[in-house]
């Protein structure tokens, strides 16, 4: 029986994408819940998961008395770590991720929209999921306003930039969180320009331009972040082994 991991999208336009096709090939199954539909987020991982993952969204990672479900997210996510279950948060969900383990998210300094380069730290050279990238300076996709300001003490920054201090950090050994957006194709980034929002608006960015960037380099995007996902696969196969 394959591994099960819980999904939690946030945002109509942000589905599980690249990502469920990479995890998909390393035999890990998605169950998805459509927060944003009105699907209720469990506060505690159910019985038969052997992770969770939670995905972006235009609302803030503060914003619960607009989006009521996050308090239950946040739940969530505090008691897959009690469990030390693998957990993986990307852009919002990484962000929502800091905040659960009592970081601090709010307004970033620089907004970013399109491909960013950052650099992966040494730290990652023994990492389980980012050591093949150690050391190297990488691309994702972006659309972020907000970003993570402070994280907790026991927290390992495995990525980052001058522009965005935290790509991509590390509690414990089995949960991470990024800034980015590797779950993006370049058809789904062109959809998120068309329709735009309050990043885009307050980034004065021409969106068209960080499309066109996306698609340029996706290929690469592609090629750098697949393998990330297989060894978080992994993470989550090796815990599915011990907790089954």
């Amino acid at each position: 029986m394959n591994p099960r991991v819980l999904v939690i999208q946030n945002e109509e336009s942000d589905p599980p994408g690249m990502v469920a096709t990479w995890l998909a090939e390393q035999g890990i199954e998605l169950d998805v819940v459509r927060a944003f539909d009105g699907e209720a987020v469990p506060s505690q991982i159910p019985d038969g998961y052997s992770g969770v993952m939670a995905f972006g969204g235009a609302m803030g990672a503060n914003d619960d008395a607009d989006h009521p479900w996050l308090t239950n997210e946040r739940l969530l996510m505090q008691n897959a770590i009690s469990l030390d279950a693998p957990v993986f948060g990307i852009c919002l969900g990484g962000q929502m991720l800091a905040t659960a383990t009592g970081g601090v998210v709010d307004r970033a300094d620089v907004i970013e929209i399109g491909v960013s380069t950052f650099d992966v730290y040494d730290v990652a050279a023994n990492d389980a999921v980012f050591s093949s990238i150690a050391g190297s300076s990488v691309q994702a996709a972006q659309w972020h306003q907000d970003g993570i300001l402070e994280l907790p003490d026991d927290a390992v920054i495995l990525a980052g930039s001058e522009d965005c201090p935290v790509q991509a950090f590390r509690v414990g050994t089995r949960v991470y969180g990024v800034q980015f957006h590797p779950e993006v194709s370049a058809d789904t980034f062109s959809e998120w320009s068309v329709v735009g929002d309050e990043a885009a608006q307050r980034s004065g960015a021409d969106v068209q331009v960080a499309t066109a960037q996306v698609k340029d380099a996706e290929s690469e995007l592609f090629e750098t972040w697949r393998p990330i996902f297989h060894a978080w696969a992994n993470v989550v196969k090796g815990y599915a082994g011990t907790h089954s």
